[in-house]
């Protein structure tokens, strides 16, 4: 689980569902617009989903575009229709340049820890921002056809939280590196990135 990092494939959700004809559960490549802004926004505490931003997909997963522009604490993730999983996920607003810097990075071709290694340079440079007070970011990660349209709910999904502190340590957190299933530990310390996770269940 150390190696268990915070994947944002992100798309946005619509705030309210259209039809899903006969079938309750849904691949993410046949969701709508409305059932994309709806379901991105699951993780979140209720109080922030009316007002999340959501970014979500079109021309059949090709474009990850707006779908909800809102001025709320949250920007969300639609599930990626490519990806074979359902995934969405909510971060604070404050790490939308770190975030967008990663997606773009990927879209250009940079690839697994590569993408960290030029954030963190940029960072270092002071061409790309982190937030200075501390960022939540909420998900759930389940088995392609675990989000059900017609009740706009997940099942047999894990949900993750994460508390983002750039440069945080064991020694200025009080808080252990090693993984625990119901008990905060931080990962990446000392880095831009370093962060807690909350993981309810592993």
């Amino acid at each position: 689980m150390r190696r268990l990092t915070v994947c944002l494939a992100l798309a946005a959700l619509p705030a309210s569902l259209g039809a899903q004809g006969s079938s309750s559960s849904a691949n993410a490549a046949s969701l709508t617009e409305a059932q994309q802004i709806a379901s991105a926004v699951l993780p979140l505490p209720a109080e922030f989903r009316a007002d999340a931003r959501v970014l979500g997909y079109r021309d059949g997963g090709r474009s990850l575009v707006s779908l909800r522009n809102a001025s709320g604490a949250f920007v969300c993730l639609a599930s990626d229709p490519a990806a074979e999983r359902f995934h969405v996920a909510c971060y604070h607003r404050s790490l939308e340049p770190f975030m967008a810097r990663g997606r773009s990075l990927r879209a250009g071709g940079v690839k697994g820890d590569q993408v960290d290694t030029a954030r963190f340079a940029e960072i270092r440079k002071g061409t790309l921002a982190m937030p200075k007070q501390p960022a939540a970011l909420y998900s759930l990660t389940g088995p392609v056809g675990s989000y059900d349209a017609t009740t706009n709910s997940v099942s047999g999904a894990r949900a993750l939280n994460v508390i983002y502190i750039a440069g945080a340590t064991s020694a200025s957190t009080g808080l252990s590196v090693a993984p625990a299933q119901g008990t905060p530990w931080l990962m990446f310390p000392g880095t831009p990135k370093a962060h807690i996770m909350l993981v309810p269940k592993m």
